[in-house]
């Protein structure tokens, strides 16, 4: 039987372990998806990009942003031009990716955890 959700990133990314000891510390059984070993699969990307704005999905911030050219960076606009920088380069993801009952949520906090969850500190 496969796991009710996957939790998508890189497991030496700080915010990814947070988010995989908070669902361990609540029994939650999930599948872990290392997206820089596996890679990522374009129709799900592109459902991620239904629901999230790419500008929330794309880490700008990140190292791999960064080392972009500028005229690349100028280039991403909107989810049509992430979604191929995104395959190319899945480290630009902004980590983790939960997705849960349909709904892709970016990024990891207790709280919005227990809300999606419905769980108790």
């Amino acid at each position: 039987m496969s796991a009710p959700f996957t939790l998508y990133g890189i497991p030496n990314c700080d915010t990814v372990k947070k988010a995989r000891t908070w669902l361990d510390a609540h029994e939650l059984v999930f599948t872990f998806h290392d997206f820089k070993k596996a890679g990522l699969d374009a129709a799900q990307v592109a459902l991620w990009l239904k629901e999230v704005p790419w500008d929330t999905l794309v880490n700008r911030k990140g190292t791999t942003w960064r080392a972009l050219s500028p005229e690349r960076q100028a280039s991403i606009v909107d989810a049509a031009t992430a979604l191929p920088l995104i395959l190319e380069n899945p480290s630009i993801v902004k980590r983790p990716v939960l997705y849960f009952d349909g709904h892709t949520h970016v990024g990891f906090s207790a709280e919005r955890y227990q809300h999606i969850f419905k769980t108790t500190p």
